[in-house]
C-alpha cells in the first residue's frame, strides 16, 4: 500500500489507480459547443441588458447616465427659472421697456433676455441660455397678447 495513503480512507477505497476523468462535454467537440453556448449567451446577455435593440434591461454606463442626469437637471432649471425671469422683466416693466423688447428681432430676443441679467441664475458667472430661450418665448407671447399700443 502507499505510504501516503491511509487504510480505509477516501482515497484508498477510490483512487487506486483510477485517476479523476474529464467529463466527455468538457472534451473536444462538446468543449467547443460548450465555449459557444457560454460566448453567445455573454453576447446576448449584453445586447438585452445594454436596451441595443429597444428591448432590454435599460443598463447605462457612467457617461450615459450623467448625461441624463444632465438633461434633467437643466429641463428643471427651466421650469423653475423661467416664472422667475419673467417676473423679472414684467414687474418693473413699463411701457417703453415693452416697446424696446418688440423692437428686437424675435430670434435675438433670447440675447436681450440674456443682455439684461434676466436669465442669469444666481450664484451662476453666465446666463443660462435655455432659461433665455424659454423666457425670451413666454416673453414674446406676453408682448403678443398686450398687442398694438393706441
Amino acid at each position: 500500500m502507499n505510504a501516503g495513503l491511509r487504510e480505509g480512507s477516501f482515497f484508498s477505497k477510490h483512487g487506486k489507480g483510477n485517476p479523476v476523468k474529464v467529463p466527455s462535454m468538457l472534451q473536444g467537440e462538446s468543449l467547443k459547443r460548450l465555449l459557444q453556448g457560454a460566448a453567445i449567451g455573454v453576447a446576448l446577455t449584453v445586447i438585452v441588458g445594454f436596451n441595443w435593440f429597444y428591448y432590454g434591461l435599460g443598463w447605462t454606463l457612467g457617461g450615459t447616465a450623467e448625461k441624463m442626469a444632465s438633461q434633467r437637471v437643466d429641463v428643471a432649471l427651466v421650469a423653475a427659472y423661467t416664472p422667475v425671469c419673467v417676473e423679472k422683466f414684467v414687474g418693473p416693466a413699463d411701457d417703453a421697456k415693452w416697446e424696446e423688447f418688440a423692437k428686437v428681432a424675435s430670434w435675438r430676443r433670447d440675447d436681450y433676455v440674456k443682455e439684461a441679467g434676466l436669465a442669469t441664475i444666481p450664484g451662476a458667472a453666465a446666463p443660462n441660455s435655455s432659461v433665455a430661450d424659454a423666457c425670451a418665448g413666454v416673453l414674446t407671447k406676453l408682448l403678443d397678447a398686450r398687442g398694438p399700443k393706441k
